[in-house]
């Protein structure tokens, strides 16, 4: 699982997800990518599923980028917690999403091999998705 190696500060505020991507829209390192249509927050495990069905289905061939990274901590408080007590400890690491961004990259596979690796792995995301073509 990807997970920061250091931290200004331990626990993070809420923050926004308002606007779309400004960076990281485009595709720049391969051939195909998956595009967030949706807003939302992608933890660690669900991008390391996705991972993980696209170098399944492709048999390890071609090159894959993840172009995002889990670096937004994320509070959660235990199961049958009083309220109060301050800030709950950190659960885990999530990847904030906006409309735009490109998910994953791939190249040296063929279009249709591509296109059935990005639908298996937009299975695993909680965000909608799009597959693109490097214009």
């Amino acid at each position: 699982m990807l997970l920061p190696k250091k931290v200004k500060f331990r626990k993070g505020f809420k923050g926004g997800l308002k606007g779309s991507a400004q960076r990281g829209s485009l595709v720049s390192f391969g051939e195909y990518g998956l595009k967030a249509t949706e807003r939302g927050y992608i933890s660690s495990r669900q991008l390391e599923a996705a991972r993980k069905s696209i170098t399944s289905f492709t048999e390890r061939g071609g090159k894959l980028w993840i172009r995002i990274f889990p670096d937004k901590p994320v509070s959660k408080k235990p199961a049958e917690t009083r309220m109060g007590g301050g800030k709950s400890p950190v659960d885990h690491y999530a990847a904030i999403i906006r409309p735009g961004r490109i998910l994953f990259e791939m190249a040296g596979v063929t279009e249709a091999t591509a296109r059935e690796a990005m639908a298996l792995a937009s299975a695993k995301l909680p965000v909608k998705t799009k597959f693109v073509k490097k214009s």
